[in-house]
């Protein structure tokens, strides 16, 4: 997969997509990431990027010009037109669904980061496919949210991770969160871990997590539960996990507030 980041920030980018798995996973050929300093397409001395808004107001909006050159120098690179995105607080809210829809339909993506007050609407109609926002509030740029997506795409790469169950099994991938984790000591500060972890019968480990996965969702995010498809469960197993883990939330709720831990 072939990400581009165009941005007036490309040092950042690439200080934090060289580090970690991102970072292995670039060194190994399998993601490409490459940033894009949008002021090197200017035409004037100062390397100016942005302007005065048409109407007045505060702030000023990157130009059109500059933008397209640097969009253009890309697809020119690539050999084709790429599926453009603007990360805006206008777009449809990123979720794993939709990173699921882009890796699943494009092997290649420009990311645009916006400045200032924004982009000149000339340049999102002509270049760009769709706005991606990462929720209801608003950052001062286009760069952490681009860092975010391009993180959460890369890692679905084959071979990124060590296996496919390392993002199958997590937070969102079903409308699901993911279970509690412990790790040794196997008691701190007086919490012990859970007894069925450490009873080494995998098949009450997979039930628990499960039933915790459903817990834990339904407590803090009713409305991602609400989501969840109870069809797929094929089994009368998997479908008494469930029932179970809804019978004890019901109880948990209605445990008085000094019992609930």
């Amino acid at each position: 997969m072939r990400i581009d980041i165009m941005t007036l920030f490309p040092d950042a980018i690439d200080a934090m997509m060289s580090q970690s798995i991102i970072g292995r996973a670039q060194a190994k050929g399998l993601v490409t990431i490459r940033t894009h300093q949008i002021r090197e397409f200017t035409t004037n001395k100062q390397m100016q990027v942005d302007d005065y808004p048409y109407g007045g107001g505060r702030g000023a909006v990157m130009q059109a010009d500059p933008l397209f050159r640097c969009w253009e120098h890309i697809c020119q690179e690539v050999g084709k037109r790429v599926h453009t995105i603007y990360l805006s607080p206008c777009g449809r809210v990123f979720t794993q669904e939709v990173a699921k829809e882009l890796k699943a339909s494009f092997d290649e993506l420009i990311l645009v980061c916006g400045h200032y007050e924004g982009v000149d609407e000339r340049f999102l109609e002509e270049c760009v496919d769709e706005e991606i926002s990462m929720g209801d509030f608003v950052l001062t740029g286009g760069e952490i949210p681009a860092m975010a997506v391009t993180d959460c795409l890369c890692r679905m790469v084959p071979g990124v991770l060590p296996e496919e169950a390392c993002y199958t099994e997590e937070s969102h991938w079903n409308h699901l969160l993911e279970y509690p984790q412990y790790s040794r000591p196997e008691e701190w500060h007086g919490r012990k871990v859970p007894a069925v972890l450490l009873s080494g019968h995998h098949g009450n480990v997979a039930d628990w997590r499960q039933k915790e996965s459903y817990k834990r969702t339904m407590t803090r995010r009713p409305d991602l539960f609400a989501l969840f498809d109870e069809k797929q469960l094929t089994t009368n197993h998997d479908r008494k996990i469930l029932s179970q883990a809804k019978e004890e939330y019901a109880a948990e709720q209605a445990a008085p507030p000094s019992s609930k831990t």
